[in-house]
């Protein structure tokens, strides 16, 4: 082998040992299978526990960085033993560990190759040992490869790699230093920013620049995307930002998002390689929307797609980086060129992308790709998340989970013997009992919310010991199971359920509560979180700085403390609408209470039916229900039966609300009834004359049942803010959002009616948008 050479130029390049490895090793076809990945949190504790393990004499998390054949190479090994003369690399996993494909431990061995070069050439050792440790988090056990290298068979191996690495390393390195001269130069879109806009942009700069922060209320219509990415974006060079992270809650969103941050790019007739997009925007979707093979496994001898991924993808990848904007549609059109997975395809791209637009579960949810990324590469990552008044719910949502009996009972059926076995012990120490016998089984607590007139539901404070046991048996013998065969859906669902049940198990506390359902004799148990921010903490902690933007951040408390962001600046922009576009109507001798709906149906249609005769148009009715959207509809028809009325279906396809909508924006005379809180009362667009008023026949609050009381005695001992942040809040929310589909731009005009006297208390009133005035009407 020749002499090892070093550049002495000052900008030298650079690269992760795992980003040299993943271009340069990687070989053959995916190999996903049916065995589920342990989570990077899973992985980072089973590296721990075997690290502690470990002689005195062994160096856990030993960071290695030096140039070697011109490329500055960096990483952080597992563990080094100097006095044994050892470099070891531990990958954790499920199942057997002869499951592990060759390509998967191909992969292994360069990562633990390449950092043996690098200790040697630090350390100026002739050999060194190199073992490969795989360790099962199901059973515990190690499985070692230890092989002896000498300095120049390593150095040659290195030496490969780089050499296939170095005309990319060279054009990313010059694609950074573009972009950062891109971005520090970067104008704003347009000539000049809408009203309210400029504080938003210096706001959000603020938070770029400090690191700190920021929950930002603004109006729609003020162009709250570009006005916060565009700062964000030119704050990236001056702070080192490796990545942006636009998160939304709905695809709709993020489609829009695509389409704002576009406008960012210079105009590119033909990008070629020669003429490459100075910023990389990436749409990131879920699987189910870009899988073209649901029914087949992520392996190569199942989906065609999956086999020779790897080598094909080179070609794809240099064509997808001239590109600027890479939509979903046209990730998709380049994969299918290549005959590639567009779901895999597109996670490729997100280690070459500087602007990632995905959903807010990619990066906070258990099994977050883009956070778990951001560990892996070491990222310092911006965080813009749209919608955010949505995330407490869906946080919520992502650390929450259930376990049924009677799904348990159903895959039992079917399943081969060895976990129709384990399923079996598991129903054995299942509880069966009603909720008049919970106190007396030793399993639970007798603490806790209970509601014997609520459907047999209990809410108690503690989990099922005896449970745990028969549960990873039985997750060791799916996994078994799904490692040697075909994939069956309904074992693998079972594993998923299983796995975070442990997971969520394993972290139970005071922010969650364990619901039991004994409806119809089969039991449900379920963990469902009540405070997020026990597990968002860490989520917000990763990121340089996060932006978090809604038309409706009110109260700022709420969501810092629901949220874990307590210390975040909080900002209000000012509304570019004035009192004369909006007339706002409290109308408070109608009563839309529980009890009182019945005979409120009656009131409520003469109101939208004289509206309707004075100022003929497009008008959306907002109820709290389904049941109430009903009565209000027969109202309506037997008042007059001229309107020409639609209604929102319980189970309405995503085709049928499109036409709903569509309707409202090609006709005139409309008036439509929906559901507050759903499909319709956020996140659309209906402006001039496709939509003149909306009619709210309730607060938005949620049942007081036995889960609702629970969380409010939860958030009151916590917070001391019980009934406000259960009921009020998210009640007054909803209304907000579902008011604000009327006026989207400064030429819009419009009235709202609030139907409640509840609407007419101040803590009620404070909780509405400042520009609106609101008229009290009593009769």
């Amino acid at each position: 082998m020749t002499e090892m050479t070093s550049t002495q130029a000052t900008d030298r390049l650079s690269v992760s040992v795992g980003n040299l490895c993943r271009f340069s090793a990687r070989t053959g076809s995916i190999d996903m299978g049916y065995t589920p990945s342990p989570s990077a949190i899973e992985g980072m504790e089973g590296h721990l526990r075997l690290q502690r393990r470990r002689p005195e004499s062994y160096e856990p998390e030993y960071a290695l960085e030096a140039e070697l054949f011109g490329i500055q190479l960096r990483g952080r090994a597992d563990g080094i033993d100097p006095q044994a003369g050892l470099i070891e690399e531990i990958k954790t996993h499920r199942g057997q560990v002869e499951r592990i494909s060759p390509e998967r431990t191909q992969l292994h061995w360069a990562q633990l190759k390449v950092y043996g070069a690098l200790y040697c050439h630090l350390s100026g050792r002739a050999n060194i040992q190199l073992r490969l440790t795989y360790f099962n988090l199901g059973n515990d056990q190690e499985t070692q490869h230890e092989e002896c290298f000498s300095a120049p068979e390593l150095f040659t191996y290195v030496q490969s790699l780089i050499d296939q690495y170095r005309r990319w390393a060279e054009q990313e390195a010059a694609h950074r230093e573009t972009r950062d001269h891109y971005l520090a130069t970067l104008s704003f879109p347009f000539a000049d920013f809408r009203h309210g806009q400029r504080p938003l942009a210096e706001a959000a700069y603020k938070s770029a620049m400090t690191g700190k922060h920021l929950l930002l209320q603004a109006p729609t219509g003020i162009g709250k995307t570009l006005g916060i990415t565009f700062p964000v974006l030119k704050a990236m060079p001056a702070q080192q930002i490796d990545r942006l992270f636009f998160l939304t809650m709905r695809t709709t969103a993020r489609q829009q998002g695509m389409e704002s941050l576009t406008r960012l790019l210079p105009d590119q007739e033909a990008p070629d390689q020669e003429n490459m997009a100075p910023l990389r925007i990436l749409e990131l979707s879920g699987k189910q929307q870009a899988c073209l093979h649901p029914d087949k496994a992520c392996t190569g001898l199942s989906c065609p797609l999956a086999n020779d991924f790897y080598d094909r993808l080179a070609n794809a990848r240099a064509q997808a980086v001239t590109q600027g904007a890479l939509s979903q549609a046209q990730l998709g059109e380049i994969a299918a060129q290549h005959q590639l997975c567009p779901y895999f395809f597109a996670q490729e791209m997100t280690y070459w992308a500087d602007v990632i637009i995905a959903d807010a579960n990619h990066y906070f949810d258990q099994s977050a790709l883009l956070f778990a990324l951001r560990l892996e590469q070491q990222w310092k990552v911006s965080v813009v998340i749209d919608e955010a008044h949505n995330l407490i719910d869906r946080a919520r949502g992502m650390y929450s989970t259930t376990l049924s009996e009677q799904s348990l009972r159903q895959t039992r059926r079917g399943a081969p013997a060895s976990i129709k076995r384990g399923i079996s012990s598991l129903l054995k120490h299942w509880p069966t009992h009603g909720p008049s016998d919970l106190q007396d089984l030793p399993l639970f607590s007798a603490s806790g919310t209970r509601d014997t007139a609520a459907a047999f539901v209990s809410y108690l404070d503690t989990l099922p010991d005896a449970l745990n046991g028969p549960i990873a048996r039985l997750v060791s013998q799916i996994t078994d199971y799904l490692t040697e065969h075909a994939a069956e859906e309904n074992l693998q669902q079972l594993l998923f359920d299983l796995l975070a049940w442990q997971r969520l198990a394993e972290r139970f506390g005071s922010h969650s509560v364990l619901e039991v359902d004994t409806r119809q004799q089969q039991t449900e148990l379920s963990i469902r979180n009540i405070i997020p921010a026990d597990f968002l903490v860490p989520r917000f902690a990763g990121c340089q700085h996060a932006i978090l933007f809604s038309a409706t951040l009110r109260p700022a408390d709420y969501y810092q403390q629901l949220l874990g962001i307590e210390n975040s600046l909080w900002l209000e922009v000012d509304s570019p609408f004035s009192r004369q576009q909006l007339e706002v109507r409290l109308v408070r001798h109608i009563s839309t209470r529980y009890q009182d709906r019945a005979q409120s149906a009656g009131p409520i249609a003469q109101r939208i039916a004289r509206q309707y005769q004075q100022q003929p148009g497009n008008y959306l009715v907002f109820t709290s229900s389904f049941a109430y959207l009903e009565k209000v509809a027969q109202a309506l028809e037997q008042y007059t039966s001229q309107l020409p009325v639609m209604l929102q279906d319980r189970n309405m396809k995503d085709t049928q609300r499109a036409e709903f909508l569509q309707r409202f924006r090609n006709e005139r005379g409309l008036v439509g009834l929906a559901v507050l809180g759903g499909a319709f009362a956020e996140g659309i667009d209906l402006p001039g004359e496709s939509l003149i008023g909306v009619f709210i026949a309730s607060l938005g609050l949620p049942p007081f049942d036995a889960f609702h009381e629970l969380i409010r005695q939860r958030l009151e001992d916590r917070f001391a803010q019980g009934y406000g942040y259960t009921y009020l809040y998210p009640g007054l929310q909803k209304v907000v959002q579902a008011a604000g589909r009327v006026i989207r731009t400064p030429e819009d005009r419009g009235i709202v009616e609030l139907i409640d006297p509840r609407y007419a208390r101040p803590d009620t009133q404070e909780l509405l948008p400042a520009w609106w005035h609101p008229t009290l009407i009593t009769e």
